[in-house]
């Protein structure tokens, strides 16, 4: 006859099997089918402004919009904001819940390329109070730029230049990298506590080429901070130039220009894109930035259809 100690002991072994993780006896089964989906399309706030100040719509009005057109989220643009109190950013969530829209990007300007160590010291802290921001409103992903050398006054003149213009007096490129570096690699810790995945932008300043904007990024070698790809910045050769940063997209924004841009028009061919991205296995948003002439209420219904089409599975 078993003893009591013999009984508990079979039966702690009993217990303990039952227990065990089944993924050790019985690893998970491989689906014998994978279904293809599309990229999801969201919108910017911005492409209900473009910097018209006479048509600036209220974020929580461009949530409405944007869930009743039909997008898959919304991106929002800092500078449009009303307010950044506890409130008001709760409000913003809390329209995105309602309305089924969730916020999945936030778009804010900094710049770090400056002589003076204080004004870099000042946008290194504005870039940290907007990944709280973000995290405030449950945003994931936040793009930030270099900066721009800013020697050129007039914003319409830079586009005419084609977004070129000569750096600053006595400063050399490698000494205004290594501002921009030590700032976002500053901004990086930050924003991996935050939760919050900083994506820099091919944009004006240093960031102007694919090449300077991998300069910054692989320096940095954080993975709190990876690539914004906006499609309408390479304003010659896009392509090649836009694929050369594909593999370190975390968010990709998309411009139409339905009546023509503000400042200049592309023909951007998006099925080329979004085959482009799906070698290289981008999964992630498609923001809209709406840059044209037209008004918003007609060619943004346009501009999705458009984005629908190139980025379907």
């Amino acid at each position: 006859m078993p003893t009591r100690r013999a009984f508990l002991a079979a039966s702690s072994a009993a217990l303990a099997a039952s227990l065990a993780p089944r993924a050790l006896a019985q690893p998970f089964p491989t689906p014998p089918h994978t279904r293809e989906r599309p990229n999801p399309i969201c919108i910017s706030s911005y492409s209900f402004w473009r910097f018209y100040d006479d048509s600036r719509v209220p974020i929580e009005d461009c949530i409405r919009h944007a869930a009743a057109i039909g997008f898959d989220g919304l991106e929002i643009l800092h500078r449009q904001m009303d307010g950044e109190d506890n409130a008001t950013l709760q409000k913003i969530k809390q329209t995105s819940l309602l309305e089924g829209c969730p916020l999945v990007g936030f778009s804010i300007h900094q710049g770090f390329v400056n002589k003076d160590r204080e004004e870099r010291k000042k946008n290194i802290e504005h870039t940290v109070h907007c990944l709280e921001l973000a995290n405030a409103m449950g945003i994931p992903t936040m793009r930030v730029n270099t900066g721009r050398w800013g020697t050129t006054k007039d914003f319409d003149q830079l586009m005419k230049d084609r977004g070129v213009e000569p750096p600053i007096p006595g400063v050399t490129e490698d000494e205004a990298f290594g501002w921009v570096i030590d700032a976002l690699a500053e901004c990086a810790k930050h924003a991996e506590k935050l939760g919050v995945t900083m994506g820099l932008e091919n944009h004006w300043g240093l960031g102007l080429t694919p090449q300077g904007v991998l300069r910054i990024v692989d320096a940095v070698k954080s993975p709190w901070l990876q690539v914004t790809m906006d499609t309408g910045n390479f304003l010659e050769d896009p392509y090649d130039r836009l694929e050369l940063m594909a593999d370190k997209a975390c968010f990709v924004q998309a411009k139409t220009y339905f009546g023509g841009g503000k400042w200049y028009t592309l023909d951007l061919d998006y099925p080329r894109i979004a085959a482009m991205l799906k070698k290289h296995n981008y999964r992630g948003w498609i923001s809209l930035e709406y840059e044209g002439k037209e008004d918003w209420k007609t060619a943004i219904l346009k501009s999705l259809e458009v984005l629908r089409a190139a980025f379907k599975a």
